[in-house]
């Protein structure tokens, strides 16, 4: 699992930018990789909430809530939550889960917004109160925003509403993939730290570049509900693509938004030097 092509071809470069995330053929496949909560790994889980546990949260803010499988995880453990999603057609299935749990615990406060990065403040102003305890974005939903001016602006400005919505004291647990491993070595781990889903059976990694430099990471998942791969009906294919950065530069940057250094950076959910080629960078970055 897990083949590198790079390329130079403008046809696959054009093909990229194609992201199937927000226009629902993702949004149909999501739920035949993750499954439900039962498929995420233990560690993921008991790293989150352990995290969130420990540091007295209550409120949090899920920015990158997709489907709603890590706000439904979250649910379950007591937590309240705000969860947004700039994709109609992710929200969708959050909704349905919500009504269908509506009588539990929790469920019918869960709180369900369509919202962009850009205008976050502005699309849940109304929510944010004192600020949230903390805001997570993850499963490399960062990696979505492009670098259009090749200033980094577009992406500190979503790092600064993500810290306008913490209350002071605060934190944002985000992550990214290696990109550092992608980029130099050309492999894409096959592992995943995040679910235990035997439905992948192939990811296939393009890496375009124009004069030589990369520009964004494509993923091709194929998926497949027959154990064998045998039945065609049951085969699903779609496209993710990432603006890939590095570790150095994406912690420079979230120093520069939180102006401190109360920043930790876990690999695979363990301390980074216990872990070598990590699949996951996850970071802890306090607000004042």
């Amino acid at each position: 699992m897990d083949s590198v092509i790079r390329t130079r071809t403008p046809e696959v470069l054009s093909e990229g930018v194609r992201d199937q995330y927000a226009d629902g053929i993702a949004a149909e496949a999501w739920d035949t990789i993750v499954g439900d909560i039962k498929q995420r790994t233990q560690v993921y889980k008991d790293f989150v909430v352990g995290l969130l546990r420990e540091k007295g949260c209550k409120r949090i803010l899920d920015v990158a809530c997709g489907t709603g499988i890590d706000s439904i995880m979250l649910i379950e453990e007591g937590f309240q939550l705000v969860s947004v999603d700039a994709s109609d057609k992710m929200l969708k299935h959050a909704f349905n889960g919500r009504w269908d749990r509506r009588k539990e615990p929790g469920f019918d406060d869960w709180v369900i917004k369509e919202a962009n990065w850009f205008t976050l403040t502005k699309d849940i102003g109304h929510l944010i109160g004192d600020g949230f305890d903390a805001v997570i974005c993850l499963g490399n939903s960062f990696a979505h925003i492009n670098d259009t001016y090749g200033d980094q602006r577009e992406q500190k400005q979503i790092l600064k509403n993500f810290e306008m919505c913490l209350k002071p004291g605060g934190f944002l647990l985000i992550d990214h993939r290696n990109f550092d491993a992608i980029l130099d070595g050309g492999v894409a781990p096959a592992r995943c730290i995040y679910y235990n889903s035997s439905c992948v059976k192939d990811i296939k990694t393009f890496i375009p570049s124009v004069s030589g430099v990369p520009r964004m990471i494509i993923f091709d998942y194929f998926l497949s509900l027959d154990e064998n791969n045998e039945d065609l009906k049951n085969r699903h294919k779609f496209r993710l693509s990432y603006y890939p950065h590095r570790l150095n530069f994406f912690k420079d940057m979230l120093r520069e938004i939180f102006s401190q250094k109360t920043h930790k950076i876990f690999g695979d959910f363990k301390p980074l030097n216990e872990v070598k080629d990590p699949v996951f960078f996850i970071h802890y970055i306090e607000k004042k």
